[in-house]
């Protein structure tokens, strides 16, 4: 084990995955620089050939990536900031995501789309986008969204060996997040959610940073006798609803924390999902506790206000135990 920050977490995997197969590329803005460090120096090691440059269209080089993965190679396509995937949105809605099943499974296409996400301080409207709900509505894509450097990487290995399109979107909040990450390459299959921490009382399903603030506020209401269960569902597509609905069943009551809209939101879907398949076990109505429905400001203060904070996640969780508190923490 070695402490790595997570996008160094990201940057092994991907070294990795490029020395066990050949046909493993990147392609992308800059990719020869590395921003954000994920593919940081790797143009030294393997070469102008196999780390490519692009012009500044992301519709060119996501729709590049579709043709080589077609090809016979495994693009790893680095469209930067998530915001952009709206600029490429027909290569990846219409292309990527749709030729697999168009071909009756003939043409695979092993790509990962990888891209910073969320707000990260005054970067405006058109570079805080976090678009995983209209990217989990997108069918044939899989999408990964993780909250820590060690999930990060196992995660990472797991989408870049995968036959399908995968968008594995990091949150450039936890750029600065570090932890033991083993050397050695590993993977976690996509489609497992994780239990980072056992509760009794309420689960609270949070979303890559929103995951650290759901812990913090577990251990602060731990002091009250209000036992909290966090799951971090760390895919998106495919979905573990069996850890989910298992996890509701025992405590009751649901709060899902999502960094996006809430309107036709990840957060809505949980709760619809699990209103489906657990409808007798829940004691409380299930909260959200998302944006608002409006474009990330520039201004700093109003980015706070739009933003998921601590206070919000542990109103939503003091509203769905109600009167029952002092009961249930006895």
């Amino acid at each position: 084990m070695r402490n790595a920050y997570f996008m160094q977490a990201l940057h092994q995997a991907l070294r990795s995955a490029m020395e066990e197969d050949e046909t493993v590329i990147v392609m992308g803005e800059d990719v020869d620089r590395g921003v954000f460090g994920v593919t940081r120096g790797l143009i030294d090691t393997f070469g102008a050939n196999r780390i490519r440059k692009t012009p500044i269209s992301e519709a060119a080089f996501v729709g590049g990536a579709v043709g080589a993965a077609a090809a016979g190679l495994r693009p790893f396509a680095h469209v930067m900031f998530s915001s952009f995937f709206y600029v490429s949105m027909d290569q990846v809605a219409n292309q990527a995501a749709r030729l697999r099943y168009m071909s009756g499974g003939q043409v695979e296409l092993p790509i990962v789309y990888f891209a910073g996400t969320g707000p990260t301080g005054s970067a405006a409207a058109q570079h805080s986008e976090n678009p995983h709900s209209l990217l989990m509505h997108t069918a044939g894509l899989k999408v990964v969204m993780p909250s820590t450097p060690y999930d990060a990487k196992g995660l990472m290995m797991a989408s870049i060996r995968d036959p399908n399109p995968v968008v594995f979107l990091a949150d450039l909040r936890l750029a600065r997040r570090r932890e033991p990450v083993p050397v050695k390459p590993y993977e976690i299959p996509l489609g497992t959610a994780e239990v980072k921490r056992q509760g009794e009382h309420v689960t609270v399903v949070a979303l890559a940073s929103l995951v650290h603030i759901a812990l913090d506020v577990a251990d602060k209401l731990e002091a009250e006798g209000i036992s909290v269960e966090v799951i971090d569902p760390r895919s998106l597509v495919p979905f573990d609803w069996d850890t989910i609905v298992s996890s509701v069943r025992k405590t009751g009551r649901l709060v899902v924390a999502d960094p996006a809209r809430r309107l036709c939101g990840m957060a809505g879907e949980v709760i619809a999902g699990v209103s489906e398949r657990a409808w007798e076990s829940l004691q409380s109505q299930p909260r959200r506790v998302t944006w608002p429905d409006i474009p990330v400001p520039f201004s700093p203060v109003l980015e706070k206000v739009l933003d998921v904070g601590a206070d919000d996640v542990e109103q939503a969780v003091r509203a769905t135990l109600g009167d029952r508190v002092a009961v249930d923490s006895v």
